[in-house]
């Protein structure tokens, strides 16, 4: 690998869209994917040990989400860009994207049109929005502003996202507490601070809340 090549560490839980991915950015003379991951906590770890410039995340992954996993390695690497990519054309997931500290959002969609482009403008410290989003979503975000709305991430905590997108897929208190190395007490508490922070009722509601807001697909 030659020195001015961008090192790339990729996270996608689908083996074949990952493999597809690589093939994309091998294929250019200036990017190589020197890690891969099969999701946010994965890639996380591989963070520890691996020396990349910049990160290639799908947004919704089990365990951990690109969007939380692009918060923790924007504390743990400062230095190293992060891209979104994503089956969906969501406005929600877009704004956890910029606020997640993400350079750029790609649709896989058009993966082979845009992604080496978004790389490179990452890599200038240049923002990267699909062609024909940007009007449509900045429309969006100031309808929301007007009407005063909180976003998902003001009104919870990190930890109770976690347990949040944990009860969304499926997991139950004691699965939770072994993942997240805390007790199926703390789990609960957590659980109950949720459905009283979000007026809600159940895991039925919960999960929609957690689609809405780009913890996991539908």
């Amino acid at each position: 690998m030659s020195d001015n090549q961008v090192r790339i560490l990729l996270a996608d839980d689908h083996t074949l869209v990952r493999r597809g991915v690589r093939l994309i950015l091998d294929g250019e003379p200036d990017l190589k994917v020197v890690a891969e991951a099969g999701d946010g906590a994965e890639a996380l770890a591989l963070a520890r040990t691996e020396e990349f410039d910049l990160a290639v995340l799908d947004v919704a992954m089990p365990r951990m989400t690109g969007l939380q996993a692009a918060r923790e390695l924007s504390a743990l690497k400062p230095g190293v860009r992060t891209l979104m990519l994503t089956m969906h054309d969501n406005e929600q997931y877009f704004f956890q994207a910029l606020k997640a500290g993400a350079s750029g959002y790609v649709l896989k969609s058009v993966a082979d049109r845009d992604l080496v482009a978004a790389c490179r403008a990452a890599m200038r410290d240049e923002p990267f929005v699909y062609p024909g989003a940007v009007t449509a979503l900045i429309r969006t975000y100031l309808e929301h502003v007007r009407r005063g709305d909180e976003s998902p991430d003001q009104v919870l905590t990190a930890r109770e996202e976690e347990v949040l997108k944990l009860v969304a897929e499926g997991h139950s208190s004691k699965e939770i507490a072994a993942l997240l190395f805390i007790s199926v007490k703390t789990v609960q508490r957590h659980r109950a601070n949720l459905l009283h922070k979000l007026g809600l009722r159940d895991r039925l509601e919960l999960t929609r809340y957690a689609i809405r807001c780009g913890l996991i697909e539908p």
